[in-house]
């Protein structure tokens, strides 16, 4: 949890409005411009709808004293880097990038423009920062701890499905941090006495074809990331038959799964919005540590834990973050 305790503690010792005032001059400038970078299905999702009421926690209105330039992908991360060189070629003063796609997309465009990222499981092993403390570079952000909390949500899992034994974390083959998280889960997995099948994933047919070995007893881990939509393709699984899953935001949640636990997508945008602030007023990306996420909640949807014939242990109920009727 290394990453969680250095998050809290800047945020602690920062706080969100601690960046001193635009000056007259920088007033008087054109607006900077953001541009984002995601590859969800939406221009407006979660996190950058935390970004936007960062920025304006700290006192950078939009319109007035930034603008958003938002290039999304629906779900394509093909199409990621392309929409990363237009960007840098548009001559943004900082890229904010969701996600480990884009984040790699946005470094490869340019070593010059500042880029915060948010959302990455596991920013070292993905190869986008040297150090945590040092990222070195023109790159910081906020990581989503992937790795560090894949033994909770196995915990979870087992829980809420104790006739689970065996668990398949599927996740797109090309995402390091994906894969730090799998990897992680299999080797606590007989703490649990669980099993983890770890399969790497690139195309549909894949996907498909690995579904195919489910078995009775089987659940299925999530992975951090919504490419080639594996998460919502779990999810279908698990409300049309019934297999156990276990997810890492709430998002998917409140589109019906019965559990998840990790950062919330919102509050991870709010948190890189400070780091956006301090780059955008004058501090060197070099020097701003990466930050772990500083909100995890657990949710949970009894809704459909009632149409499963699911019973949430009397402990979940109580440290549950998120009850969704």
């Amino acid at each position: 949890m290394r990453l969680q305790i250095l998050g809290l503690i800047l945020v602690v010792s920062l706080g969100p409005l601690s960046a001193p005032p635009l000056s007259a001059g920088q007033q008087a400038r054109r607006p900077y411009r953001i541009g984002v970078l995601h590859t969800g299905f939406f221009q407006i999702i979660p996190v950058v709808e935390g970004l936007k009421a960062g920025l304006k926690a700290a006192g950078l209105q939009e319109g007035r004293d930034v603008t958003l330039d938002i290039r999304f992908t629906r779900g394509n991360v093909q199409a990621a880097p392309a929409a990363a060189v237009a960007l840098a070629k548009d001559g943004v003063d900082l890229i904010f990038a969701d996600a480990e796609e884009a984040t790699r997309a946005a470094k490869a465009a340019t070593r010059t423009i500042p880029i915060v990222f948010t959302q990455v499981g596991d920013p070292m092993a993905a190869r986008i920062v040297k150090e945590i403390a040092h990222p070195g570079g023109n790159i910081t952000g906020v990581s989503s701890l992937a790795t560090e909390l894949a033994p909770k949500r196995l915990e979870i899992l087992k829980a809420i499905f104790p006739s689970v034994r065996r668990v398949w974390a599927l996740y797109y083959a090309d995402e390091d941090s994906s894969q730090a998280a799998a990897h992680k889960a299999r080797e606590v997995a007989p703490l649990l006495k669980l099993e983890v099948v770890v399969r790497p994933v690139r195309t549909p047919e894949e996907l498909v074809a690995h579904l195919k070995g489910l078995r009775p007893g089987d659940g299925l881990l999530a992975p951090p990331t919504v490419t080639m939509n594996i998460p919502g393709v779990i999810l279908d699984l698990e409300l049309g038959a019934k297999w156990p899953a276990v997810f890492n935001t709430a998002f998917w949640v409140q589109s019906g799964a019965v559990v998840s636990y990790g950062s919330n997508s919102h509050a991870d945008g709010v948190q890189a919005a400070r780091l956006v602030g301090k780059i955008l007023r004058g501090a060197r990306t070099q020097d701003l540590p990466v930050e772990g996420a500083n909100k995890i909640e657990l949710a949970i949807n009894l809704k459909t834990a009632k149409s499963l014939g699911v019973t949430i242990p009397r402990e979940l109920l109580v440290r549950a973050d998120r009850l969704i009727q």
